[in-house]
């Protein structure tokens, strides 16, 4: 498996890794392969599937614009987004790539095809350029989940025809990295480490996965600090600065003398909140490995560096994200992490044992334990439904992620309380997910179809 840490861990902006960063590049690399667009006369973008039935929720339109105009996920500025949608759509044109100059509507070359899908995954999209010859070029692309993309044709047998990488301890299953380790006595973390310094330095893996825990830790202050209310329509109030607040007040009436076991939970639960409300924002997040996920990882590193009390943070926190990316590379490798093709298992249920498997190997756990951390947090997820109310990535989205922060610390706590020894395998329980998913009906995977999308909407309307 060639996959980085980087790949798991991207920079971006909400409010999903699939719907808004995937098409966003898809988009730019489209026309970056059309090679010269001076001869450019229009463009059009379709979208199929779950990315026309959620898309304006998710801001799948805004983002193919944006990638249209060669902006990029980690580039864009968040705060200028809106403005810079509005004037293009004033001016009727778009700068592709920000260099050549074509007409543009959204309400004629954004094309939502909500009742066809296209063949090799759910998440679809096609790009069309006209020249001034009467020709086109057209392409079709998948986000396949986590801000990944392919284009058609592009699935595992292209993987497979290139060259492997010639890393030393490349694996595919959980069995292949337990064992990797017991012949070299290595952890999880160290092997990591010595893959990823096949193609980089350890000072710049270092840099990398130091300025991904610090865009985690800016945007958990961001979303600890800012009231207000989401937008897409449904009013939904953003909660977590509010109740950080009260936690925190000490002039609050009986703010300590109600204090309870389980308050670090409480504020876990907020970090994982206060994430997933800027997600729903549009604002700067991490791909953890999906946006819908986002916040859970954050949290449980938060509550490790903070509330574990560490000898070795910096340490802790890098051992952390190294062997939470191997547990979502067997996830992605082996089953999915797009909630429109397994559902919410593939997004929350993988964030939350990617936690798990982290805070072990942060607090010096064995590769054994690590491994029953990552099992329990997806065998406890197994079979949830990704039915977002409204098309928005806010509810239950945002809760999901207060939830699935706590339970990756309880997985954590039962691995390390244990020897390593468990019945249930992380290979066969990353099989098992992607069974379930499978057998999912489509209503309940990112379309808004069914499950919480379908019945609260139903009974809101019946009551007004």
């Amino acid at each position: 498996m060639d996959m980085s840490v980087f790949d798991l861990f991207k920079i971006g902006i909400g409010p999903s890794s699939s719907h808004t960063v995937g098409p966003m590049v898809a988009a730019r690399r489209f026309l970056v392969e059309c090679g010269s667009l001076d001869d450019v006369v229009s463009v059009e973008a379709s979208l199929y599937g779950s990315l026309a039935l959620t898309g304006v929720g998710h801001a799948t339109d805004k983002a193919v614009i944006l990638g249209l105009m060669g902006e990029t996920p980690q580039g864009v500025d968040p705060s200028r987004v809106d403005a810079m949608l509005a004037a293009a759509e004033e001016a009727g044109e778009l700068a592709l790539l920000g260099q050549h100059k074509v007409p543009f509507k959204m309400a004629t070359g954004l094309l939502f095809h909500k009742s066809e899908s296209l063949p090799e995954h759910p998440n679809g999209m096609r790009f069309t350029v006209k020249r001034a010859n009467g020709s086109t070029v057209s392409k079709v692309y998948y986000s396949v989940g986590g801000g990944f993309i392919r284009e058609q044709g592009e699935g595992q047998e292209a993987d497979a025809a290139r060259p492997a990488s010639a890393i030393p301890y490349r694996f595919d299953t959980m069995a292949q990295l337990l064992a990797h380790g017991q012949a070299s006595g290595l952890t999880i973390p160290q092997m990591l480490r010595a893959n990823e310094c096949v193609k980089i330095s350890s000072e710049e893996l270092d840099a990398g996965v130091d300025r991904i825990w610090q865009v985690m830790r800016d945007c958990i202050a961001r979303g600890l600090d800012t009231p207000g209310q989401l937008p897409g329509g449904l009013h939904v109030k953003r909660r977590a600065a509010n109740l950080w607040h009260q936690a925190n007040d000490p002039k609050a009436l009986n703010n300590h003398a109600n204090d309870l076991p389980h308050d670090a939970l409480h504020q876990v639960s907020l970090y994982a909140m206060a994430v997933n409300e800027e997600n729903a924002a549009g604002g700067r997040v991490v791909t953890a490995p999906t946006n819908g996920a986002a916040g859970i990882i954050p949290a449980v590193l938060r509550y490790y560096a903070e509330d574990c009390k560490p000898t070795d943070p910096v340490t802790g926190v890098r051992n952390f994200l190294l062997t939470a990316a191997a547990i979502g590379m067997l996830c992605k490798r082996n089953a999915s992490i797009s909630g429109a093709e397994i559902g919410c298992q593939g997004e929350v249920g993988v964030a939350c044992a990617m936690a798990a498997a982290g805070l072990v190997a942060a607090l010096g756990g064995s590769n054994q334990q690590i491994e029953n951390a990552a099992e329990i947090g997806i065998e406890h997820h197994l079979g949830m439904t990704c039915d977002p109310i409204g098309g928005l990535v806010q509810i239950p989205c945002i809760e999901r992620n207060g939830m699935g922060a706590v339970k990756a610390i309880t997985a954590a706590s039962l691995a390390l309380k244990g020897d390593g020894t468990h019945f249930v395998s992380l290979d066969e329980v990353i099989e098992t997910m992607r069974q379930t998913g499978a057998d999912m009906q489509a209503k309940y995977k990112e379309t808004s179809l069914g499950g919480l999308a379908i019945h609260v909407i139903t009974v809101n309307h019946a009551a007004c």
